[in-house]
C-alpha cells in the first residue's frame, strides 16, 4: 500500500491501483502557480484563467483533480487580460531574479482555459512576455478540444508552442462516460475542427477503468487510434490518473500496459507517443 500527500493535512491512501478521494478537497489554483514538477512538461508555470475558488468547465470528468463542476460554483470570477499579465510578468521577474528554470508556461487551473472570453488576447500578452523573460520556455494550452472550432480560439492556439488537446474516448457516448461534456458535444465536429492543425498540435489522452468505462476496451482503443492515424498529430500524450478523483473507484494503467495498447501506432512509426504512468510507476 503506498501513502500520497496531495495538500497539507491531507492525505490519500492507494491500493491495487485504485486511488479514493476525500470528496471535501479539492484543488484550487490561483491565477498563475507554480512552477510545478509536470509529468509531461517539466518545470511547469501555471495559469488558470477560471476562479481562483471555483471551477468553470464544459467538461465534468470523472477524473478531474479539480472535483465535479457542482462543487466549484461559490466562486464565477474569471481574471480579466490585465490581471493575468500583471500576475504573470511579476512571478516571471521574480523566478528569473531567483534562477529558477522554467520549462513551460501552462494554461490549465480550475477548468477550461478557452472559455475565458480574453483567451486570444491573454495568449498574446503571455508570447510576449515570454520571449522577454524565459525566451526558452514553451507556451502550452491544455484544452479539452471544445472550442476549436471557433476561429478566435483556433488562432491564439495556433500562435502557441504545445497546443495539448484532449480526447479521451472515441464516441459520443464513451465520452459521456469519462468526460461527462455539456449538451451540445459531439466528437465528430471535434475532430473535424483539429484537423485545422495539420498535425501541428499534441494529442492528450488519459486512460482508466471505471464507472463502465474502460480504456483497453477494443472499442474504446482500436477506433482512438484510428483518430491517431487520420489527425496525425506531431505527439500522442498518453497517461493515467495520478491524484486524488472526484469519483471513487476508478483504476490507473501501468506503463506497460498503456505501452502495449498503443504498441500498433508505435510500430507504424506513425507519431511521436509519449506514455507517463503516475510518478511512482515511472
Amino acid at each position: 500500500m503506498n501513502l500520497y500527500v496531495f495538500a497539507a493535512g491531507v492525505q490519500y491512501l492507494t491500493a491495487m491501483g485504485v486511488i479514493f478521494l476525500n470528496p471535501d478537497f479539492m484543488i484550487r489554483e490561483e491565477t498563475v502557480f507554480g512552477p510545478i514538477f509536470s509529468r509531461r512538461l517539466g518545470s511547469s508555470l501555471g495559469i488558470n484563467l477560471l476562479p481562483e475558488k471555483g471551477k468553470i468547465c464544459n467538461f465534468d470528468c470523472i477524473y478531474c483533480e479539480c472535483g465535479w463542476n457542482r462543487d466549484g460554483r461559490n466562486d464565477t470570477v474569471l481574471p480579466t487580460a490585465e490581471k493575468v499579465r500583471t500576475d504573470l510578468e511579476r512571478m516571471l521577474i521574480k523566478l528569473a531574479k531567483e534562477g529558477t528554470p522554467v520549462d513551460s508556461i501552462t494554461f490549465s487551473g480550475d477548468g477550461e482555459p478557452t472559455l475565458n472570453p480574453e483567451f486570444p488576447q491573454i495568449i498574446d500578452d503571455t508570447l510576449r512576455l515570454r520571449n522577454q523573460y524565459y525566451p526558452q520556455a514553451k507556451v502550452s494550452v491544455l484544452s479539452n478540444a471544445t472550442r476549436v472550432h471557433i476561429p478566435a480560439v483556433f488562432n491564439a492556439l495556433r500562435k502557441v508552442d504545445n497546443p495539448i488537446m484532449k480526447i479521451d474516448a472515441p464516441t459520443n457516448e464513451l465520452i459521456a462516460k469519462i468526460n461527462m461534456p455539456a449538451p451540445g458535444y459531439d466528437i465528430a465536429r471535434v475532430i473535424e475542427a483539429l484537423k485545422q492543425f495539420e498535425g501541428n498540435f499534441v494529442l492528450q489522452t488519459c486512460m482508466l477503468r471505471g464507472n463502465g468505462f474502460d480504456s483497453s476496451a477494443p472499442d474504446v482503443i482500436l477506433p482512438m487510434m484510428d483518430i491517431v492515424r487520420l489527425l496525425k498529430p506531431r505527439e500522442w500524450m498518453v497517461y493515467t490518473i495520478d491524484r486524488a478523483t472526484p469519483m471513487q473507484g476508478l483504476e490507473k494503467f501501468s506503463p506497460q500496459e498503456m505501452k502495449a495498447l498503443v504498441q500498433p501506432v508505435i510500430d507504424e512509426g506513425f507519431t511521436k507517443v509519449q506514455i507517463k504512468g503516475a510518478v511512482e510507476d515511472n
